[in-house]
């Protein structure tokens, strides 16, 4: 019997970004992929990043965010949809995200994105 494949699958990486600790963990399940995102040590915001049926006038997904739990401010949508939307359209499925962000600059999410491809279980 060959070493069994674990359920769930989960990476996780650490870099400081813009001069802050920046943890990732990105896990697996068979409906959606759920990311943490923080650079205070907790979860966060959950956000639902969703594809949505209908398309734009140039077949391009249209995705839609949720605030589950934590303040539902429209920094919270912006960094959801811009963080959640590439691993959805990978993935093929929707994305939880768990945000607890000091630096939501344009720079840091950009960073942060690299650190979610280097966390790749999809």
């Amino acid at each position: 019997m060959s070493a069994a494949e674990p359920i769930i699958l989960s990476r996780q990486t650490q870099k400081e970004i813009n001069g802050i600790a920046t943890q990732v963990v990105c896990t697996q399940f068979s409906n959606y992929i759920f990311i943490v995102i923080t650079q205070y040590g907790k979860i966060g915001t959950l956000v639902s990043v969703t594809p949505e049926s209908k398309c734009d006038d140039f077949n391009t997904p249209i995705f839609s965010t949720k605030v589950l739990l934590g303040k539902d401010e429209p920094l919270t949508h912006v960094c959801g949809k811009n963080l959640g939307t590439f691993v959805s359209q990978q993935a093929g499925r929707p994305v939880l995200l768990g945000l607890a962000l000091k630096d939501p600059s344009v720079d840091a999410i950009t960073q942060i994105k690299e650190l979610i491809k280097s966390c790749q279980v999809w």
